[in-house]
């Protein structure tokens, strides 16, 4: 395998720089943020320990062209000039997909199947055979990308996408991808050493990933991965990255992590989710409202996802419960900064606190933000002047 491989991990948008960092921290090199993603360069050995240590990232995908097109012939001949045997036997099974920004072909779905067919021509060339498409759970995953007169072929080096860690039952959808959950978790400045609590914790998304963070655990530890069945796997750097990565773990003692709900069902599930990810009894949880909730430290942050409406009569509830909210905040909770990420762009003004920050992000095509408030001891009254302790900070609107 090449020595240097040009690599792209797209994000949720307005992580770009978190991921950016986090790349830094394994030894990336080149890092370029980019509009939802973060291109970067590093070995194999560095393609892997980002798919295995990468808390953001939602893939690892691994360039192996790039080029201009007019028509869409352009397209199969730029396939056509990668390799194909070199990087997976024929027996593998295959998927395509195509993406675009501004793309000027008809149909994405027909530049999806020209590329498999420059793959199968390939492999037919070479007098070995085709290999077979599955698109329910392909071996080898190609991305192709285009934008209005650029086109990118990668490689998807991670399989499922990175925020499938291996311990969420599937039969729920989550709200919160567990790698945007990682990634506010960052924004909102938790590191491990402090305390936390999610008083709306739903299936404890955010608890898990706190404590593989406090614990030092590799998100990816419990799972497989795409470049596993590339010909130029080489086992034992994975096996070498796999034991350094136990070795780093902290030992798993009880955490100063709290998570509550006003479900007692989502308890429950959270608290099997808890007992799949080997947090069993690391992390108190408990049916309760939110007001009735209290803090388990002097100084500590809240980091959570309040529920926010489709519905008119929903949004018109939530208007009459944010003020709740902050006075609750007020009453209980001085000394300690309140993390919440929401849909409803009005949560800053109507809990009548003032966010220290408003970092834009996107839950999917949702464009939310999270609301970062100090609470202050002694006091959090509301500024009068709201927009003075207002910043905007980077990653503003797309």
């Amino acid at each position: 395998m090449d020595s240097k491989l040009a690599l792209f991990a797209p994000c949720p948008r307005g992580l770009e720089q978190t991921l950016a960092d986090e790349l830094l921290a394994l030894g990336a090199g080149d890092i370029v943020p980019a509009d939802g993603g973060v291109a970067f360069s590093g070995d194999a050995s560095l393609m892997m320990a980002a798919n295995l240590h990468s808390r953001t990232a939602s893939r690892i995908l691994l360039r192996l062209a790039h080029g201009g097109y007019r028509v869409e012939q352009d397209i199969y001949r730029l396939a056509m000039s990668v390799d194909w045997p070199r990087w997976f036997e024929v027996s593998r099974t295959i998927k395509l997909k195509a993406d675009g920004i501004g793309a000027r072909v008809k149909s994405l779905d027909y530049v999806g199947l020209m590329v498999k067919d420059a793959i199968c021509d390939r492999f037919r060339q070479a007098q070995l055979g085709r290999p077979n498409v599955d698109t329910r759970s392909p071996d080898v995953r190609v991305n192709v990308f285009l934008s209005a007169d650029e086109a990118t072929i990668y490689l998807d080096t991670s399989g499922e996408p990175l925020f499938k860690r291996g311990w969420r039952d599937e039969t729920g959808e989550a709200p919160l991808r567990e790698n945007l959950a990682a990634g506010i978790l960052r924004l909102a400045g938790y590191d491990g050493s402090q305390p936390l609590l999610d008083p709306m914790c739903g299936s404890g998304t955010f608890l898990v990933e706190a404590a593989d963070i406090a614990l030092n655990r590799a998100p990816g530890r419990n799972r497989r991965f795409g470049f596993e069945l590339l010909s130029s796997f080489d086992s034992a750097v994975w096996e070498r990255l796999q034991l350094d990565a136990r070795q780093a773990e902290k030992p798993a003692e009880k955490l100063a992590i709290q998570g509550s709900d006003r479900s007692q069902a989502m308890i429950n599930i959270a608290r099997a989710n808890l007992e799949r990810a080997g947090l069993a009894g690391l992390i108190e949880l408990k049916a309760a409202d939110v007001t009735a909730t209290r803090p388990h430290a002097e100084h500590g942050l809240i980091v959570s996802n309040p529920p926010y409406g489709v519905r008119l009569e929903e949004q018109e509830q939530l208007a009459e419960w944010y003020p709740e909210l902050g006075d609750w905040l007020k009453a209980h909770f001085a000394g300690w900064t309140a993390c919440l990420f929401s849909g409803d762009l009005r949560l800053g003004k109507l809990i009548h606190l003032s966010p220290k920050r408003r970092t834009p992000l996107f839950n999917g095509s949702l464009q939310c933000r999270l609301f970062v408030i100090n609470m202050v001891e002694g006091s959090a009254r509301k500024q009068k002047d709201d927009g003075a302790a207002d910043e905007e900070t980077s990653g503003d609107e797309q």
